[in-house]
């Protein structure tokens, strides 16, 4: 796959393939130009334990997303263009800048629609004597031949598994491909995975190397929950670990819209997802509490850390 800025021009960096010339100014499905645009560059502490530890990962949330996920908690940023112009320097500026707050990572959240900016970024903070991990965080709605070329770019894989269903997918974030999409990316990742020699964490529990799938249950879906944890482990195994969350809150449009997406799962739904997975035998599971709410996860999207100096 084309990661030079030339990709731009015809864009098919997801798989939506729009070939939008995104470098004339339009927007692609993603809702971005080639202009890089960030919204948010500070410390989080609220990803999975190996991801966040007690010092935080250092997270780089990315504006515009190739989903069109009704329930979208990030939709300032998602769908509502909230973000600021950086370059490439700045962008590996921001990532140093993260290891300096005593980051355990660098965090790049829903990144991949300016994968050329992240690869060229990444390559310069490295040389600038980056030596924390890259995370990307993303939908899981990724081109395998994406991951294939950022097989030397990140480390760690931090992917969603939404759905099992190409129905639900489709009604529910306008992808009915996302369920044999996200099952493609997840092989090569794997794949990569086994390559290197399978996942390492230091000794404090840190992963430096490693995939964690991570599933929203939603509300009324504990059955299409339960057949995406069937396909992860057909899939990994026990090469990764599992997040299953019950985080899902409904935002503004969803309780509009009434029906089951305008309440929160039921801790029966839970406990039937998560002894679904046990039953399978992933043996390193992450689980919520009960009474999580994702507008807690859901940070202020005020720009903060992404002004600053550019990489010399």
């Amino acid at each position: 796959m084309d990661l030079s800025f030339n990709a731009y021009s015809h864009c098919e960096l997801c798989p939506r393939r729009c070939g939008i010339d995104r470098a004339s100014g339009k927007s692609g499905v993603c809702r971005e130009t080639s202009q890089l645009m960030v919204a948010r560059c500070a410390l989080h502490y609220w990803e999975e334990p190996p991801i966040s530890g007690e010092a935080g990962s250092g997270t780089i949330f990315f504006s515009g997303c190739s989903l069109r996920c009704v329930f979208c908690q990030n939709h300032e940023i998602s769908h509502e263009g909230a973000g600021l112009p950086v370059t490439p320097a700045r962008l590996a500026q921001m990532m140093l800048e993260q290891e300096q707050r005593g980051a355990l990572n660098v965090n790049l959240v829903t990144p991949l629609h300016f994968a050329p900016h992240v690869a060229e970024a990444v390559a310069r903070a490295r040389h600038a004597g980056l030596s924390i991990p890259i995370v990307c965080n993303t939908s899981g709605y990724e081109l395998a031949e994406m991951v294939d070329a950022l097989a030397g770019t990140i480390d760690i894989w931090l992917t969603d598994f939404k759905y099992a269903d190409p129905d639900l997918a489709g009604r529910l974030s306008g992808a009915r491909d996302y369920p044999e999409v996200a099952a493609s990316a997840l092989e090569r990742m794997v794949s990569q995975l086994r390559a290197a020699g399978g996942a390492d964490s230091d000794e404090d529990g840190r992963m430096l190397r490693g995939i964690i799938v991570r599933h929203l249950v939603l509300p009324g879906h504990a059955d299409d929950s339960c057949a995406v944890l069937d396909r992860v482990w057909d899939i990994c195994g026990n090469d990764v670990d599992i997040s299953v969350m019950n985080q899902y809150t409904p935002n503004a449009r969803c309780r509009e819209r009434g029906g089951e997406l305008a309440r929160t799962v039921t801790a029966d739904e839970y406990e039937l997802v998560l002894d679904h997975a046990d039953d399978l035998g992933f043996e390193r599971m992450w689980w919520q509490e009960s009474g999580t709410v994702s507008e807690s996860f859901v940070p202020a999207f005020d720009y903060s850390g992404v002004i600053g100096p550019e990489l010399g």
